[in-house]
């Protein structure tokens, strides 16, 4: 494998301008393979160009942090306010999210000319303090230094769909699986009762970590492994894409509507057999790897064939405060859980245009523990809430298994 993960657990590093400087440009590391072009393409709605990616987590330093440190500071172009905002209603007006595949200006060069000014400020300002900040705006530096980590999983993950358009799907680099988990039939039990959940308070979380409160997990199983590809071969073998019983009704709509018969990324047929398409082109499916790209209608429907449920969130976090046996927490799926994405009990978002981060999208989502093959090393923690719709498949996500401890 090649340096696709050398930038490497930035959140290890104690030098604020270092971690910054290291940030930025392992992001253009992910984009370093890629022609203008597929800089350019979005492949659909939830999917955004890689190009607009880097002008973003761009602007995210100059909407949120510059303006703090900087007394009349002046952005370097009043336009990409407008073209680069990805979802604040508090800074203003945007362009619209299905479109973002349309600008063609400010060019790929020119966007990388942006980024580089705009990291140079940021380390000019810490210089200048020493390479401290004052509490509140070390806060916004970290916030966004795990914003964009989380558009660094995102380039990956969104340029794999749109090369994916391809005729001819191309390979871009060697493929980022890392760890193959086991059987998935040998489970961990554990006892539950009152437990803490959430954020402990040391180092960096988002506010939707938070604040710790006491759940009550009653006893419960939990597959030590992740399900594996040859666990959904069989399932679809035996006609899970066509059993109306095993799915959600909104599942059930969902893949009647797409005429949907296999995982996202896999090409073949039951018969013939599975090849997927991964970051190294077309392969043949490895049987043994955990399985990824699924959604959660996916996710609820094996589960439920295989006489089990995804767990709850708090099963999730209690099992991983618990365990040593649970293989691929971290990177390889992240794993959907049965849990509505939603406010711990106290939680309150933060003020102003940074509030917005998270609290205004907690409904209609699932929540989604771990990390995946994909995510920047460091990002990942036991606290962390990942969040999507129950349709979404273009992501690295997976299931582990839960039961009740007497199922």
């Amino acid at each position: 494998m090649d340096d696709l993960f050398s930038a490497g657990k930035l959140s290890a590093e104690s030098d604020l301008s270092s971690k910054f400087e290291r940030l930025r440009a392992y992001t253009e590391t992910l984009a370093r393979n890629l022609s203008p072009e597929d800089c350019q393409i979005q492949s659909m709605p939830d999917a955004s160009p890689t190009k607009w990616h880097l002008a973003h987590t761009t602007w995210f330093w100059e909407a949120f942090l510059l303006p703090r440190l900087v007394e009349h500071y002046t952005p370097y172009d009043e336009m990409f306010g407008f073209l680069f905002n990805s979802y604040y209603e508090a800074v203003g007006p945007r362009h619209a999210r299905p479109q973002r595949g349309m600008i063609t200006r400010p060019t790929l060069s020119q966007v990388m000319a942006y980024r580089q000014a705009v990291t140079q400020r940021v380390l000019d300002e810490l210089e200048a303090r020493g390479g401290e900040l004052a509490p509140p705006e070390r806060q916004i530096l970290l916030t966004g230094i795990a914003h964009e980590e989380q558009h660094q999983e995102l380039i990956l993950t969104d340029i794999k769909h749109a090369l994916f358009q391809n005729p001819f799907p191309p390979a871009l680099r060697e493929d980022i699986k890392k760890i193959r988990s086991g059987d998935d039939d040998k489970w961990e039990a554990f006892d539950g009762g009152i437990t803490t959940i959430g954020h402990a308070g040391e180092g960096f979380a988002f506010d939707n970590e938070g604040p710790q409160h006491e759940q009550l997990i009653r006893p419960f199983r939990l597959a030590k492994n992740l399900v594996t590809n040859r666990t959904v071969a069989e399932f679809i073998a035996d006609g899970g894409y066509d059993t109306a019983s095993l799915w959600l009704s909104d599942g059930w709509a969902v893949i009647q509507g797409e005429s949907r018969a296999a995982p996202m990324y896999w090409l073949g047929s039951k018969s013939e057999g599975w090849q997927t398409y991964t970051f190294a082109g077309l392969a043949d499916l490895d049987m043994d790897a955990p399985a990824v790209h699924l959604d959660f209608y996916e996710a609820n429907a094996i589960a439920d064939w295989l006489g089990a449920r995804l767990p709850t969130e708090f099963e999730w976090e209690y099992a991983a405060r618990h365990s040593d046996g649970l293989r691929d927490l971290y990177g390889e799926a992240w794993q959907w859980t049965r849990s509505d994405y939603g406010p711990y009990p106290g939680y309150k978002a933060p003020e102003g245009a940074i509030g917005e981060y998270n609290g205004k999208f907690m409904s209609n989502q699932y929540v989604l523990r771990g990390s995946s093959c994909a995510t920047t090393p460091g990002h990942e923690r036991v606290s962390y809430r990942n969040f999507f719709p129950a349709g979404a498949q273009w992501q690295f996500t997976g299931l582990r298994l839960a039961r009740d401890l007497d199922g």
